[in-house]
């Protein structure tokens, strides 16, 4: 199954963020971004919520359970082992993290789990990297800028990137240009303000736009 995932996300090249969305609208946001030909989204835990866990556990259990054949649901910013567990026994295909916690990396790989932290500098990537981490998220690619990510990339060219952060419809070509193997999006694509007035239909399109300006530079 991790072969599976990590072929997918390397096809795919987009991971959908979803941050802050209840259960009542987590499966029609998840319809939404399917309908708009995105089949990756991570869930984020919610580190201030002392409930947290069990709530983002519900959620990515929803969407593994009623969603399978449409989304590989995965778990974002997972910082613990607790939240780890949480998240495989729900049915999270990948673990993705704001930083290096390498407990987090080896947890995920006795789990068969993809495991995805996130660095800023090169000792970070190659760290995570060489600890078992399955792609690098480079964090936050907005701020870092493309120069820094090519420069960055060109003597860690063995080490797959995803470039987080930032990233947006009009900006994606350019990251993927510079040899990212995909990105991750969350406010200017899973757009709260849509969700609860139920416009989901704008998901829906802006997801087309961000695999359409992906897809002009890859195929």
């Amino acid at each position: 199954m991790k072969k599976e995932v990590i072929e997918l996300i390397q096809k795919e090249k987009i991971i959908a963020i979803v941050r802050g969305v209840d259960a009542e609208h987590i499966l029609p946001t998840a319809e939404a971004l399917y309908k708009g030909g995105i089949h990756l989204m991570e869930i984020a835990f919610d580190q201030r919520d002392p409930k947290g866990v069990t709530k983002n556990a519900e959620l990515i259990q929803l969407v593994a359970e009623n969603m399978e054949d449409k989304i590989c649901a995965g778990a974002g910013t997972v910082m613990t082992i607790e939240q780890c567990e949480a998240a495989y026994k729900a049915g999270a295909k990948y673990f993705i993290s704001p930083n290096v916690n390498f407990d987090v990396i080896k947890k995920a790989n006795e789990l068969g789990i993809v495991s995805i932290p996130g660095a800023l500098t090169p000792s970070e990537a190659a760290d995570a990297y060489n600890c078992g981490a399955d792609f690098v998220k480079l964090f936050p690619a907005g701020d870092l800028g493309i120069n820094y990510i090519k420069s960055l990339s060109a003597p860690l060219n063995h080490i797959p990137f995803l470039a987080v952060g930032g990233v947006s419809a009009s900006n994606v070509g350019d990251f993927m240009k510079i040899g990212v193997c995909g990105v991750g999006v969350g406010g200017s694509l899973v757009d709260r303000k849509a969700i609860y007035s139920g416009d989901y239909d704008i998901i829906t399109k802006t997801a087309k736009e961000f695999v359409k300006n992906i897809q002009k530079v890859t195929i």
